[in-house]
């Protein structure tokens, strides 16, 4: 059953600047600016004043409406990360061979050596506008921060996936690099 007319109405901080044009959305910030591309959702994204978005959809059937909720969160997320940021905090875990992990080309990329004994380095690029630091509390741990939750959440993964045990018994195997803590940098700075 379709629905005639849903929408969505998302609240604006006032230090926050929301500009939409075609379904691409630049949000601007204090930590600086993002933008997204939506065009593959048929909707319409309007700016009804400089503090409110409304986002609608006309004759949608369940899971097109589901879409506004989805892009509400997304850009709501965006605003998140031009205000507060967002930190990972990934740490090491390994049984008898020690992780040594070294940040490289001016934190924009890492090398994971000794993961299992194996001679392989393994080099993981970091995604755009995240960077990179050995955590000064914890020792084998690193903090990953950014603006863009989707860049810096993909990151972590992408760490993750590199050190995944394969073609052992993934229960006596446990070691990797794990995501330990994930949130704001403005709760974490308070």
């Amino acid at each position: 059953m379709k629905d005639i007319y849903k929408e969505e109405i998302l609240n604006v901080p006032a230090d926050v600047k929301v500009d939409v044009k075609a379904r691409l959305v630049t949000v601007t910030g204090p930590r600086g600016t993002i933008t997204k591309n939506f065009r593959h959702v048929e909707m319409d994204i309007v700016k009804m004043s400089s503090d409110r978005i409304k986002l609608s959809v006309w004759h949608g059937k369940r899971k097109h409406v589901a879409c506004l909720r989805t892009i509400r969160s997304l850009i709501h997320n965006m605003i998140v990360g031009v205000t507060k940021g967002y930190e990972y905090k990934m740490r090491f875990v390994y049984a008898h061979f020690p992780i040594n992990v070294i940040i490289a080309d001016d934190a924009k990329a890492v090398e994971i050596r000794n993961f299992l004994g194996e001679k392989l380095v393994r080099k993981v690029p970091m995604l755009e506008g995240v960077t990179i630091v050995h955590s000064k509390d914890q020792k084998d741990e690193v903090v990953l921060t950014g603006n863009d939750l989707d860049n810096v959440s993909q990151s972590a993964a992408n760490i993750q996936q590199a050190t995944r045990v394969r073609n052992k018994d993934i229960r006596k195997f446990l070691d990797g690099i794990y995501v330990s803590q994930k949130g704001t940098l403005k709760a974490a700075d308070e």
